[in-house]
């Protein structure tokens, strides 16, 4: 018994700094998309960071011996969770170019939040009064960050709300996909969208493509490869330990992302900022806790 709670608790552990590891990859692919966008267009990043994704898992699937299409990928679900991809991808990336990084990270903290409020109205999963009321901070924790009706608003800011319920859509789809698409064929999907985000927002915007240089170049790959680790150490972690454990260490992406954009930017955090992350931590924290418990 013993044996048994000390592996626990070493998986555990293990799985934490898998997640940590994997927060601090995306806050660094942020860091390099951000960068890239001061030179770049943003379609053009999309497509170039999509394509360099896509490779990389082509190669793992290569190396694993598994196919890079099966029926199922055309199926609803994974459709639908395209849409959301696509939709996550391209206003997140918007939202991290033309708006503070420690703002549009913090706003993307309320997925978790936002994917619990969806599985109610979408698989009818029931939630207590106390989640309720914790979803609604959360919200509210948003608001106070978005900061509407008020002489501190800017729209731009709801380019990151946009790309937050992008991501949540895609979580929730993600739970009816297919069992038969495993973690590298939605890797591979998962940037393939990104691929067509960046192409349908060329489009409309009709902004030609420019031969990057030797350092858009150096950002374009950084970002890939972070993006790439990130989401490998995603998996690792969601796949050492508990669940229940490993997840709550996903809000540690908040801290990376204050921390870089106030040291590599020179961003300056608010009053209104501060309150806000922290309503989104705490409801998303006891969100997480009161999930492991009764519906109450």
């Amino acid at each position: 018994m013993t044996t048994t709670i000390a592996t626990d608790r070493k998986a555990n552990l293990a799985g934490s700094c898998w997640m940590i590891l994997s927060m601090g990859a995306f806050a660094i692919e942020d860091v390099f998309v951000k960068a890239a966008a001061s030179a770049l267009p943003i379609g053009q990043i999309l497509c170039l960071f999509g394509v360099g994704g896509m490779i990389v898992f082509a190669a793992v699937a290569l190396w694993n011996r598994e196919p890079l299409f099966v029926r199922d990928v055309v199926s609803r679900p994974m459709l639908v969770r395209a849409g959301f991809e696509i939709t996550g991808r391209l206003f997140y990336v918007l939202a991290v170019a033309l708006i503070p990084l420690s703002a549009a990270t913090v706003i993307l903290q309320a997925t978790p939040i936002v994917v619990v409020a969806g599985a109610v109205l979408v698989f009818k999963e029931k939630v207590g009064w106390r989640r309720w009321l914790a979803i609604g901070i959360g919200l509210a924790g948003v608001i106070v960050i978005v900061q509407p009706g008020t002489d501190g608003f800017s729209p731009l800011s709801l380019l990151a709300v946009i790309g937050m319920i992008g991501f949540a859509g895609r979580d929730l789809a993600s739970r009816i996909a297919p069992a038969t698409i495993g973690t590298v064929l939605l890797g591979f999907y998962g940037f393939l969208s990104v691929v067509v985000a960046g192409v349908l927002y060329t489009f409309v915007q009709g902004e030609a493509f420019v031969l990057p240089g030797l350092v858009l170049s150096a950002l374009l790959l950084g970002a890939v490869l972070a993006g790439v680790a990130a989401y490998a150490f995603l998996m690792k972690a969601m796949r050492t330990g508990e669940v229940s454990a490993v997840t709550p260490f996903r809000y540690s992406r908040l801290l990376f992302g204050i921390g870089l954009g106030v040291f590599v930017f020179g961003e300056h955090l608010s009053f209104e900022m501060l309150v806000g992350s922290g309503l989104i931590v705490v409801s998303g924290l006891f969100i997480l806790w009161r999930g492991q418990r009764k519906p109450a």
